[in-house]
């Protein structure tokens, strides 16, 4: 699977593990950046990912901030992009399930490793369940 990942700052470290992690499993990932723990502003990682997913250059995205609010409310300025903010694997299940999530968003300092890896796993391997969903997914865009 072709992926997109970003983070801002606060996300730097997560991210940094989980790009080898996700590449072991045999993703392509793409990293937006950011590249160091130097403060920086979020949005000018989230749009990168939110238009790689947007154009298709990936199929979903992973977005890190720290409190994973503001890297979400970035990508999802973009039409086409569902980007949920996700604090557990249930959760994660559940964007994909039944709002055809497209990225998710991590709150770095709020979860650890391992739960930010189940949230990842569940998310790539989680497919959207449609019917009744699809008819609320395909009102969300404004028109």
């Amino acid at each position: 699977m072709n992926l997109s990942i970003g983070s801002d700052h606060a996300g730097y470290a997560l991210k940094s593990t989980l790009i080898p992690w996700l590449e072991s499993m045999g993703h392509i990932v793409a990293d937006k950046g950011c590249h160091s723990e130097e403060s920086i502003d979020y949005p000018d990682y989230g749009h990168p990912v939110a238009s790689d997913v947007e154009s298709n250059t990936a199929n979903v995205g992973i977005l890190i901030c720290g409190s994973g609010n503001g890297i979400s409310m970035t990508a999802n300025k973009h039409q086409g992009i569902r980007c949920a903010l996700c604090w557990t694997p249930e959760i994660s299940a559940l964007a994909r399930q039944h709002n055809d999530a497209n990225i998710v968003a991590l709150p770095a300092r709020f979860i650890d490793l391992a739960t930010a890896k189940q949230i990842v796993e569940t998310f790539l391997t989680t497919d959207f369940e449609g019917g009744r969903h699809a008819n609320r997914v395909a009102k969300i865009a404004c028109h």
